[in-house]
């Protein structure tokens, strides 16, 4: 969810006069960790991606969608993310005025948790969807959206009590952090201070793991909901099977103890693209990662993208965020500390902004990128130096040339290996590369060929140009 905000004079009058408590802020001293936390196997090596059902085919449909599932697959996929598949509240409806395709509202306005979109199918379809995944191999995780519901959502009807009231009156969601009203003018805010409340969520979540067979959820603007809350979750939802919950949101480390194996990393994020831009450099990626490792436990990790829905729609498409670099900077996604997502579209170079409210197909002629990401996803899931959080190798920076454009990196475990050596700049670079105890005969992973790295190695590299060099156990 993109935060904007309405910093109005009425509002800096009316909050100190609330007659209702905001949640409350997660306390790094209470961290609210859930007992024996189940970690899903399968998420330790796994790659997501984002989909987009509306905007996935001309149908807009689960049905439609899963006819794709197999080519998902073979993409090297592990986690299929489905954006809210929830009915949409009619009240306060969001449109973009100036667009002429249908308006379809946001589908983060949910009007019933425990029901499907009919614009997207039915519960059958839904199953079977989820069905053919797990026949596939793949899993399925549902974007949740604990914060809020639409306007005259069915809640809001049978239980107005679930509801955050101003003075009596419901309310549009006020960040807990900052104290200022969003601009989410489509939905209100849900009251974590009643406990009826808190089981209700819980038991939507329960309805679609025990029903359905989803695997885990992506938890929408999750830094909104108190942290003590994701710890009844996380116990309520271990007690039916080990799931992979995603926080939306990225500077919460008591999320990553309390209910989620991973959040996200918009300031890596926020990071490439400056580096892409020229407003940052490669030496500033160890200074992210060390912050991240000072500040976040061991176990969680982040996700990693250049693209997802919020991204593409509001703040630009693939090509204006990265120019020629799409791929470079993707390849660090993979390679780099933490779990890579795909988003619908990018393996067909997709070059469009993604309408949110308004219907607005995927443009599926693009150039394929298919084989580009078959090469990461399987050194993904082969070489246990780039899985995720624990499971993974650590980083290591390896001394060069041009340490401002030039960022190599060794990361090892179990005795598989990888060398990263990326040019981060829009200009040639000669580069010596100080691979010491290191060197040793590789796989090239994008060109399929052997390559030698000597203990001083020197790499020519053209702008923006990546190698990969992975060495597998026996």
């Amino acid at each position: 969810m993109k935060l904007n905000y309405l910093v109005l004079v009425i509002a800096m009058i009316w909050l100190p006069s609330c007659k209702s408590t905001l949640h409350p802020i997660p306390n790094a001293s209470k961290p609210n960790v859930a007992p024996e936390m189940r970690v899903p196997e399968w998420a330790k090596n796994a790659v997501i991606y984002e989909l987009n059902t509306r905007q996935f085919s001309k149908e807009g449909t689960l049905a439609k969608a899963a006819e794709a599932l197999p080519r998902i697959k073979e993409l090297g996929v592990d986690i299929v993310w489905l954006m809210p598949i929830y009915p949409i509240a009619e009240a306060e409806k969001k449109c973009t005025p100036a667009e002429t395709t249908p308006c379809l509202g946001s589908p983060y306005a949910a009007y019933d948790f425990k029901d499907v979109n009919p614009q997207l199918g039915t519960k059958a379809d839904f199953r079977a969807f989820v069905q053919k995944a797990h026949a596939l191999g793949l899993k399925v995780i549902l974007d949740f959206v604990p914060d809020h519901t639409g306007w005259e959502s069915k809640w809001m009807k049978e239980h107005p009590e679930y509801f955050v009231r101003i003075n009596g009156e419901f309310t549009v969601p006020i960040d807990p952090f900052s104290k200022q009203v969003t601009d989410w003018a489509d939905v209100a805010m849900l009251d974590y201070n009643n406990p009826a409340l808190r089981r209700a969520i819980i038991d939507a979540h329960e309805f679609w793991v025990r029903e359905f067979g989803v695997d885990g959820f992506r938890e929408d603007v999750a830094g909104f909901v108190p942290n003590d809350f994701w710890a009844e979750l996380r116990v309520a939802l271990d007690r039916i099977k080990p799931v992979f919950m995603l926080s939306e949101w990225g500077d919460i480390p008591e999320h990553l103890t309390s209910c989620f194996q991973a959040n996200y990393g918009w300031k890596f994020h926020v990071l490439i693209k400056d580096i892409a831009k020229g407003k940052k450099n490669a030496n500033d990626l160890m200074t992210y990662l060390s912050a991240f490792k000072s500040k976040f436990p061991k176990q969680g990790y982040q996700m990693h993208f250049t693209q997802n829905h919020d991204e593409n729609t509001w703040n630009g498409t693939e090509r204006e965020s990265f120019g020629e670099a799409g791929d470079t900077f993707m390849a660090l996604v993979f390679t780099f500390d933490g779990m890579p997502l795909i988003y619908n579209g990018q393996e067909a170079s997709l070059n469009k902004r993604l309408s949110f409210f308004h219907k607005d197909e995927i443009d599926w002629s693009g150039p394929s990128r298919a084989a580009f990401f078959q090469k990461l996803t399987q050194l993904k899931h082969t070489n246990e130096a780039l899985w995720n959080g624990a499971a993974g190798g650590s980083v290591q920076r390896l001394d060069s040339d041009n340490s401002a454009s030039i960022m190599a990196f060794v990361r090892e475990q179990n005795g598989d290996r990888v060398i990263a050596v990326f040019n981060l700049s829009s200009k040639p670079h000669e580069t010596t590369v100080q691979a010491g105890k290191f060197a040793g005969t590789y796989n090239n992973v994008m060109k399929g060929n052997r390559q030698t790295v000597a203990a001083n190695q020197v790499f020519s590299l053209k702008p923006w140009e990546f190698v990969l060099l992975s060495i597998d156990k026996p």
